[in-house]
């Protein structure tokens, strides 16, 4: 009887671990398609790798780590997971979400190729939509405060080399000027 509980517990954790964990993901996508010029992208894009939350810490030597989604034409293909070393100049710590869009097929084969890395130069389009701190991922951030998720504003260049990147800081405050890039992992369904 007591083995029965616990496979019976064990299944109810695990279902409400995943219905939470699908809530995150839906939370981040309509933080997304609400915010300014990343809501156009989901009608161009190919597909997009979907970050509900990062965490992101340093002193002195600074890491980040996050897991998401992958999507093809609107249907999860695989996840994904992210992970930066970073040094320099850096204190804080702050959580935030990020989605990348792939313009075409050979983007999204390149992010799903093996382990894909952006290198420090790359650049990300933050979205001031609430209170925190914007990042990017060549280092730099800038504390701002904006009307609410619902309102936000963005100015993008769009693509570079086939992807665009979009992040909503979550809470936090970080100064950093360090050299860091983006390494991500993949894992087909």
């Amino acid at each position: 009887m007591t083995s029965f509980r616990t496979l019976l517990f064990a299944t109810a954790i695990t279902l409400l671990s995943q219905a939470a964990l699908a809530d995150k993901f839906e939370d981040a996508l309509e933080s997304f398609r609400m915010a300014g010029e990343s809501a156009d992208f989901f009608d161009s894009a190919y597909g997009y790798a979907l970050f509900p939350s990062i965490g992101k810490a340093g002193v002195g030597i600074g890491g980040a780590h996050g897991t998401g989604r992958v999507y093809a034409e609107g249907k999860h293909i695989g996840d994904t997971s992210m992970a930066q070393v970073s040094y320099g100049l850096q204190l804080g710590g702050q959580v935030y979400s990020q989605v990348i869009f792939f313009e075409d097929e050979r983007a999204l084969k390149d992010f799903t190729s093996g382990n894909f890395e952006f290198g420090a130069q790359a650049s990300a389009t933050a979205i001031t939509a609430s209170a925190g701190a914007q990042s990017t991922t060549g280092g730099g951030s800038t504390a701002g405060a904006s009307g609410g998720k619902r309102d936000a504003n963005t100015v993008s260049t769009g693509y570079h080399k086939g992807m665009a990147i979009f992040t909503i800081a979550k809470g936090g405050l970080m100064y950093e000027a360090a050299l860091a890039g983006q390494k991500f992992s993949y894992t087909p369904l």
